[in-house]
């Protein structure tokens, strides 16, 4: 077949091998698909004038819709939080986050959160648009570039836990996670990436139909009906006696637990009678609780709990299941849990980013 240039298509981040193949259907022969995919997401050459494999009209004809770096803030934990610019020049947050033996990205599923959260500081950005499956894939491959990481020799961890409510970006959530995978590609593990839910029950049980999915985490934060609507107003809609009842249902894998968040505020929900509450809505349920005192941020009306709080709160919860308590990573650059919210440093201080 002779090989043909045509005008700039679509971006190939984000395409699996069957689209690459619709792609150049035509113009290229079919084995330059696996060349693409196999440069994009095996040797993560993200600027494909790097595959010199290709033919050059070819690499010049396809963008692969890598994300720019905006901005890159590093905490003196280790923690890396960066900014990047998509297409439309919005950006969108992902944190790397190294420990002894592996390393944990967190990344984004939209950008802003339609969720409205009272204790997050993204909620008060709230919902710009959702990202595309090329868009989140893209956060880990360049984080993946930036710091050398290859999941076949360390231990790598996803966590969708950044901007967002990810079963609202469903179809591109999974599309990501099949491209994650994929052994001819970057070669994860479905045991090594978590989506976390604020609780959309329909969507949980889609999430639990589909063959290749992450590993599920639920945003509890609260131990009944009223505390939650306070704090969570989705639950207006989604009630919590529902999303036990969905979460006792959810089909797990032999080898998987499900995973219940719990933000804890001082004076709010933190108390040992919310404790026991915690511990018998979870009771019957294959899982476990992780503990996270609140991380502040400007506009949030919320207090951080004690240490001894917490750690009374962590004694009740886990006479019944196993309960832990979540380490803050990158506080001082605004990159825990509930802080992403485009922030960027100006002479020492930090503002959003517009």
């Amino acid at each position: 077949m002779t090989e043909q240039a045509s005008p700039r298509t679509a971006p190939l981040m984000g395409m699996e091998l069957s689209d690459m193949e619709a792609a150049i259907e035509g113009r290229y022969p079919k084995f330059r698909a696996k060349q693409i995919f196999d440069a994009l997401y095996a040797k993560r050459q993200l600027d494909l004038k790097e595959a010199s494999a290709l033919p050059a009209a070819l690499r010049k004809e396809f963008p692969t819709g890598a994300l720019t770096e905006h901005s890159r803030f590093d905490s003196e934990d280790g923690t890396v939080r960066y900014l990047l610019s998509l297409e439309d020049g919005k950006t969108v947050e992902s944190v790397f986050m190294p420990e002894r033996g592996r390393d944990t990205l967190c990344i984004s599923s939209q950008v802003g959160c339609p969720v409205d959260c009272k204790f997050c500081l993204t909620a008060l950005m709230g919902l710009e648009r959702n990202l595309t499956a090329g868009e989140i894939v893209g956060q880990v491959l360049h984080i993946a570039a930036k710091h050398h990481l290859d999941p076949h020799d360390r231990q790598m961890n996803i966590v969708m836990m950044g901007q967002g409510e990810p079963l609202m970006n469903l179809d591109a959530v999974l599309k990501a996670t099949r491209l994650l995978v994929d052994p001819a590609g970057i070669g994860m593990t479905e045991k090594r990436i978590t989506v976390s839910t604020s609780g959309l029950i329909p969507k949980i049980e889609e999430l639990g139909q589909s063959p290749i999915r992450p590993k599920l985490a639920i945003s509890l934060n609260a131990s009944t009906e009223e505390q939650r609507v306070e704090l969570m107003p989705i639950t207006k809609k989604w009630h919590l006696k529902d999303l036990i009842a969905v979460c006792q249902a959810y089909p797990l894998r032999s080898w998987e637990t499900l995973t219940f968040e719990y933000v804890l505020l001082r004076g709010v929900n933190d108390s040992d009678a919310d404790a026991r509450r915690v511990r018998k809505l979870v009771a019957n349920i294959k899982c476990k609780v992780n503990l996270i005192a609140l991380n502040p941020g400007p506009g949030i009306p919320f207090e951080t709990p004690d240490p001894e709080r917490v750690l009374s709160f962590q004694e009740i919860v886990r006479a019944g299941v196993p309960c832990f308590i979540r380490k803050p990573r990158g506080l001082d650059i605004y990159a825990a849990c509930g802080q992403l919210k485009q922030m960027t440093e100006h002479s020492g201080l930090y503002s959003i980013h517009e």
